[in-house]
């Protein structure tokens, strides 16, 4: 089984310093930012919403039963709320585009919409 490369939080601020050429100590405080925002928003119980990647809320786990697996004895879990997220359509067509580029895959769906102001004829333009 090979190992995946992983995005960590370092490397999205190194992504924000290449590209944006800020400082450092600038770069880390808008990747702290954005996600102490999203964080603070679902404690709140707000969803967050970002066109073309995703949203995320947070769903209530119900209450249950548990066993401890050392024991065997029965342990009550208490409901809980989970992060969740939902990715858009525009990422999931991202993630299976097999080239991998961002600007095709919006091109395919561009072309697969029909530009005929007829409804059910394609042909004309």
């Amino acid at each position: 089984m090979t190992k995946h490369p992983t995005l960590t939080k370092a490397d999205l601020i190194e992504e924000v310093l290449r590209i944006s050429e800020l400082p450092r100590k600038e770069s880390e405080t808008i990747v702290e930012t954005i996600f102490e925002s999203i964080i603070e928003a679902l404690q709140k119980g707000d969803k967050i919403e970002i066109r073309g990647f995703g949203s995320f809320r947070t769903r209530q786990r119900r209450g249950r039963i548990g066993r401890n697996p050392k024991t065997g004895a029965k342990v009550d879990v208490p409901p809980k709320k989970i992060p969740f997220f939902k990715p858009s359509k525009e990422l999931k067509d991202f993630v299976n585009n097999s080239e991998g580029d961002a600007t095709e895959a919006g091109a395919s769906a561009a072309a697969a919409t029909p530009s005929s102001s007829v409804p059910g004829d394609a042909t004309r333009s």
